[in-house]
């Protein structure tokens, strides 16, 4: 990374597979070359803390000199997504039920599924523009349901379009009397920036380990993203077992093998990086610096 360059990556993948193990050894790589670096969670059930061995009640909270890691729960998203989002969504939805503002925020913010990273794809744009890291990495959930939601304020306006009896009837939001299509126009403004943040400012990787149901999903994952005009950067692979460890292992390292063939033929032109099974828990700054050693090349 040059000098003044911000980076900003976004480890995505299913549940189990080493997704945060890998965001974390690689902030820990930044920051071991004195890069200002933040790591943010979004996972329901976060794990940063107790990876690096760290507790604190103060958020973020900082893991060495450069390092600081920050574990968003559902509570903390509602009320920065209420902050940020919240009138201006529900004057547009209150023109349609009559619902109640904190009943509301309940519903979108807990039941609807994805939200939670719609919002802070938009957070970590705001931090971007701010000169207080060089590097982010964002440990987040599945991508699929970001990025079709980022699509729901230009699907709503279009609806709106077509409904033109609806549309006379919702002329100004009930409590601040603006314009529906103004605040729909915001809306769909900010999903567009944070969509043009994705494509241009931001690196995917994708982990995964060599398994079946994983091989079948990754064309429905390079589909998703295809559609939306993004790339992955690189694949890494984790928890792949030795070849010379009696029966047992040479079968699993063999059956892994054959699946590693699967992912190069189905992504020739992707890079992919090989991480060994390890034989203890990955926990503490000495396992992730080690752990490190695997990612050095492609930070």
């Amino acid at each position: 990374m040059l000098k003044g360059q911000k980076s900003i990556t976004v480890f995505a993948g299913k549940g189990g597979v080493g997704k945060t193990t890998c965001a974390a050894a690689t902030a820990l790589h930044h920051a071991n070359r004195g890069q200002r670096t933040l790591i943010i969670s979004t996972d329901p059930t976060p794990s940063l803390a107790d990876i690096f061995e760290i507790s604190g009640d103060s958020k973020p909270t900082c893991v060495t000199g450069s390092l600081y890691i920050h574990e968003l729960g559902m509570n903390e998203i509602k009320q920065m997504w209420e902050t940020r989002f919240g009138r201006e969504v529900y004057e547009v939805f209150a023109s349609f039920v009559s619902i109640e503002y904190p009943e509301f925020v309940d519903f979108m913010t807990s039941i609807l599924p994805g939200l939670g990273d719609e919002f802070m794809l938009d957070y970590i744009r705001q931090l971007s523009l701010k000169d207080e890291t060089d590097v982010i990495i964002w440990d987040t959930a599945p991508l699929g349901q970001t990025l079709t939601l980022l699509g729901t304020p230009t699907l709503f306006r279009r609806h709106l379009r077509l409904a033109p009896r609806i549309y006379s009837r919702l002329k100004v939001g009930p409590q601040s009397r603006q314009p529906v299509l103004e605040i729909l126009k915001r809306w769909e403004q900010l999903s567009r920036a944070n969509i043009d943040f994705l494509r241009h400012e931001v690196k995917f990787r994708a982990v995964m380990i060599a398994e079946s149901l994983a091989v079948n999903q990754l064309k429905g994952v390079f589909a998703e993203m295809h559609k939306y005009g993004l790339q992955l950067d690189r694949l890494i692979v984790n928890n792949l077992v030795p070849a010379d460890g009696g029966a047992f292992l040479t079968g699993r390292a063999e059956q892994q093998k054959h699946y590693l063939k699967l992912i190069r033929e189905i992504a020739p032109a992707l890079p992919v990086t090989e991480i060994p099974l390890f034989p203890s828990e990955i926990k503490g700054l000495a396992m992730l610096n080690e752990f490190a050693g695997y990612l050095d090349r492609i930070c």
